[in-house]
């Protein structure tokens, strides 16, 4: 689907794709980066970062640094122990007996994995405070080191934490029904491993901070980050100072993918540094260090297993997990497998079920949240597994899919959820309307006939996923510490203009066209005369900002509310002055008209005059037209759909290339299509990326080797195909506008779909698996494997 309509000027504007009014100032260059901001007297951080994964830290010498050019200051981790009032934070404490070590800026006694910063320079220029750290000594007892999350949780293993006496964080458990008794009574009983590698993030804008402290103990953090509010609150905890005394500013931030939702050292670092100094402490992530010193994603073991009929009803599904936290616990470390929890059943009505996680330390750079999050891990086991029950029951794995699907909505689930709405059929019907299977099939036919070296094959992945990380009572039961709830504020104008003030906080998913479309339409006024303000603590005040594919099916439904606050204000000024009833008033194309005598008319610019000017207002009224909601979801958002995709793989190298990529997603009602396609394109590239080529590999020593793109191997444009893509709507009927989230559909759906498609290619000469990435060199060693 080519999103091409073009938004009216005047009239309906949600459902069409109006241009992105961000696009302009990227492309004209007239954007605020972090690294562009130099406030008079800046001064420039570098980290000392521990080359080792695990090494006692003897001693830190600092004065050939503190005497070389242009520095201003020299710390080491010891030397900045009374700045911090508590740990880095970790929100998400999943059970009670979570073991949770303290995190502090920089390590003090011990470094506990390759990136670990144990000193900090400030220098006058970014070239000058590198120069200075590369003069620091550090005496270092190198330690053992595990990076693999197996054999971490070994009797004799390295411990990362020698004082907890063991690499397990947390065990977490979640049953329903009887799987046991399931899998005794089942014809069929599959169970298949899966390791996920782990993956670098990767945003286009490394990370970046620059702090500013004022007389008066305020301070002032612009942060290239997805969470101003939340990084608000927890600076509170690390560096104590109260919330009311620091302003978080996100500019603009070049993307994110999760790995930006969250506090990091260097954060708390410029701020306490520009503290101590009196002047605008600033640091920029350079490639490099963005590999080992931002977080990772994935990194899991899963052991999933199916009791079936013989006729392909599926009774059960248990799923257990081993997943890597890397050397500390981050903002959400411990709880981003919990966001796949419940959605070990996919689209499938399975009555009994049985999911478990361990978390692990390992000397590795600590994992988080990961575009998916929890979700693309288990979309991935489950949608595996399903093309091996198929392979052992000799069924078609589409039609095992359709004779497993929830049908009657809303669906509770065994997990304990409800699912909204939706309708799978619809997806995948559609799916193979643009597929063309039957063609795909006698191609493949053909070519295995001719044994040719060149060989096809198409596989599927029926998906949905929970996101918007709402409701917030169901947060609290899972013990996740803050709320899943967002604010919008409304405020006209005297002349007219709309302000817009929202709590997400957008680094590429276009809030500022998506929420002016939605108030456009609702207010009726031209989406020219809405301004969208965000990703500033000390203008919008209230928020819970933007992860999770939580933006539109909160923050976008807390806009609707406010909307509807400021038009009720309005009805009751224009039903004053014109003398009518409320009730007596119908409101269309920005106006409030009198029922049966349309000539008495007021627009909501007059009303929103009238309210400022405040002559003429009901007794008891407050002056201004401004309204302010804060919504709370009663439900997770549900998304779903289809995709397949179709590979040819070289039998004699290995070689994998996707020749056609088919997507049907159901993300409910959509504000402009175009975006959605944007979000969707950019989810299915990296999840397709995970399958082919992306991985972090650490050797024995937990030392990271692929270090650069030339070993870690992020895709162009040139390495996909041009993506088909539709969609089918199932309206979500939990939120006014019909929304749910779209921007990690495409990484849940896509992984499995070419891994699936990778094994279909080659079934016939006896493969039944490839671990992700199917490189080359793994797809020749699977067919050695089946030859000897």
């Amino acid at each position: 689907m080519t999103a091409t309509e073009t938004a009216p000027t005047t009239g309906t504007f949600v459902g069409t794709s109006a241009k992105r009014r961000e696009d302009a100032a990227l492309l004209t260059g007239r954007t605020t980066w972090v690294d562009n901001m130099a406030p008079f007297g800046t001064v420039v951080m570098a980290i000392v970062r521990s080359p080792y994964a695990h090494a006692r830290i003897k001693g830190v010498n600092l004065e050939a640094a503190r005497a070389a050019e242009g520095v201003v200051a020299v710390f080491s981790g010891a030397d900045l122990a009374e700045d911090w009032k508590g740990s880095l934070p970790c929100a998400w404490a999943v059970t009670e007996d979570i073991k949770m070590p303290p995190h502090f800026p920089l390590a003090i006694e011990e470094a506990r994995y390759q990136g670990d910063g144990v000193a900090v320079v400030i220098a006058d220029s970014r070239a000058l405070a590198k120069d200075a750290a590369e003069l620091v000594e550090v005496d270092y007892e190198p330690l053992a080191a595990v990076a693999d999350l197996e054999k971490a949780l070994a009797d004799d293993a390295p411990l990362v934490h020698s004082d907890l006496e063991t690499n397990e964080c947390y065990v977490w458990k979640l049953d329903a029904g009887d799987v046991q008794g399931a899998i005794d009574a089942a014809d069929v009983v599959v169970t298949r491993r899966y390791v996920q590698p782990r993956l670098i993030p990767n945003a286009i804008e490394p990370r970046a901070v620059l702090a500013q402290a004022g007389p008066t103990d305020e301070v002032t953090l612009w942060s290239a980050t997805q969470v101003p509010h939340i990084l608000r609150f927890a600076l509170q905890l690390v560096v104590g100072i109260p919330e009311s005394k620091i302003r978080v500013i996100a500019p603009h931030v070049g993307g994110g993918f999760g790995s930006k939702l969250d506090v990091y050292a260097e954060e708390a670092l410029a701020v306490a540094l520009a503290r101590r100094l009196g002047r605008p402490v600033k640091w920029t992530e350079e490639r490099a260090e963005n590999y080992v010193a931002t977080i990772h994603g994935r990194d899991t073991v899963h052991e999933l297993t199916f009791a079936a009929t013989k006729d392909g009803k599926i009774t059960a599904v248990s799923s257990e997990a081993k997943c890597a936290m890397g050397a500390y616990l981050q903002l959400v470390t411990p709880g981003i497998p919990l966001l796949g929890a419940w959605i070990y059943n996919g689209p499938y009505d399975i009555p009994n079920y049985s999911v478990t996680f361990t978390g692990v330390f390992t000397n590795t750079t600590p994992t988080d949240a990961y575009r998916g999050a929890g979700r693309p891990e288990a979309t991935y086991v489950l949608e595996r597994t399903m093309d091996a029950l198929a392979t052992e029951l000799g069924m078609d794995p589409v039609e095992l899919r359709r004779k497993n699907f929830i049908t009657e909505f809303p669906a509770q689930l065994a997990s304990g959820l409800t699912i909204d709405s939706g309708d799978y059929h619809a997806s995948l019907d559609k799916l193979l309307e643009l597929l063309d299977l039957d063609e795909i099939r006698s191609e493949q036919a053909a070519r295995r006939e001719r044994e040719d070296v060149k060989q096809i094959g198409v596989g599927f992945s029926t998906y949905n996923e929970m996101c918007g990380l709402a409701p917030s009572r169901i947060l609290g039961a899972i013990r996740y510490a803050v709320g899943g709830w967002d604010s919008a504020t409304i405020r006209f104008q005297p002349l007219g203009s709309v302000q817009v003030v929202t709590g997400t906080s957008p680094h590429g998913q276009s809030h500022e066209t998506s929420w002016a479309q939605i108030v456009a339409d609702r207010l009726g006024v031209g989406m020219d005369d809405v301004e969208v303000l965000h990703g500033d603590t000390a203008v919008s005040q209230l928020g819970m900002d933007t992860y999770g594919s939580r933006s539109l099916a909160v923050g976008g439904v807390a806009l609707w509310h406010a909307s509807e606050k400021i038009l009720d204000k309005a009805r009751t000024i224009v039903s004053h002055q014109l003398e009518v009833a409320p009730d007596d008033l119908e409101f269309a194309d920005g106006a409030f008209s009198v029922k049966g005598s349309p000539e008495k008319q007021m627009s909501i610019q007059a009303a929103a005059f009238q309210a400022h000017s405040a002559h003429n207002l009901p007794d008891g009224m407050e002056p201004g037209l401004e309204a302010t909601a804060v919504y709370d979801p009663p439900n997770f958002s549900w998304p779903a759909g289809a995709h397949a995709a179709v590979v040819e793989v070289d039998t004699e190298t290995g070689d994998t290339r996707l020749i056609r990529y088919v997507a049907v997603d159901d993300v409910g009602s959509q504000v402009n299509p175009m975006i959605v396609e944007g979000q969707v394109h950019g989810g299915i590239t990296q999840g397709i990326a995970a399958a082919l080529w992306e991985e972090a590999v650490y050797d024995e020593d937990a030392n990271l080797l692929t270090t650069t793109m030339t070993t870690y191997l992020v895709p162009t444009a040139a390495e996909l195909p041009s993506f088909e893509t539709d969609r089918t709507e199932s309206s979500s009927p939990m939120n006014p506008l019909g929304v749910k989230g779209v921007g990690e559909t495409g990484t849940i759906a896509a992984a499995p779909a070419v891994i699936n498609a990778v094994v279909d290619a080659l079934s016939h000469l006896g493969v039944s698996d490839i671990q992700m990435p199917a490189t080359p060199e793994r797809v020749w060693r699977a067919l050695q494997e089946v030859k000897s």
